[in-house]
């Protein structure tokens, strides 16, 4: 993997917003990384961010010269009580920083921040089998296969898979299929 550059991570701010609008609308509009079709703006991309800031949960950007080169956020996985420890990693670069480890650096710190709370896992929803770049990021740290929800979405005319990757976070899971009381 290429050495990050000179960017550093930081939470996120509301005056980032339009870019992070920006560089996830790409994705919306040229790639199956989203199922979503139609590009948020940045008021849209604002309550999003409230609603992970609600849950005291990190949405961090990496910045170089005042420009985004990238976001991630961790979301809580399903609204229902039982997977109120398991998280759902989110994370989009700006193609013209694609390559230069800040995705890499995004997701390190995301894992840290998110393994100092309560939560014990941290799944990914990759959207298409053919994202190699994603896949291979959360795999390098540490996330493994949990399985590929085949052709469950349906994007430029044509049926997109989802795969699925966790990996632990803090302590992890009870030991030798003991059960815990949370």
């Amino acid at each position: 993997m290429p050495a990050p550059s000179a960017h550093f991570l930081r939470d996120a701010q509301d005056a980032d917003l339009p870019q992070i609008a920006a560089i996830y609308g790409h994705y919306v509009l040229n790639s199956a990384a989203t199922f979503e079709e139609t590009p948020p703006d940045a008021a849209a991309m604002a309550g999003r961010r409230a609603a992970v800031l609600d849950h005291g949960l990190p949405w961090l950007v990496a910045e170089e010269g005042g420009r985004i080169l990238g976001y991630c956020y961790a979301a809580p996985y399903r609204a229902r009580a039982a997977y109120r420890y398991t998280l759902e990693d989110s994370i989009y670069v700006a193609p013209q920083a694609l390559g230069r480890g800040v995705g890499h650096a995004l997701l390190v710190e995301l894992i840290a921040r998110c393994g100092r709370g309560p939560w014990r896992q941290l799944v990914a929803v990759i959207g298409d089998s053919g994202n190699a770049g994603s896949i291979a990021l959360h795999q390098c740290l540490g996330f493994r296969h949990a399985g590929t929800l085949q052709a469950v979405g349906y994007k430029f005319g044509r049926w997109v898979d989802t795969v699925l990757m966790q990996r632990t976070l803090g302590e992890g899971e009870p030991g030798n299929g003991e059960r815990t009381q949370a």
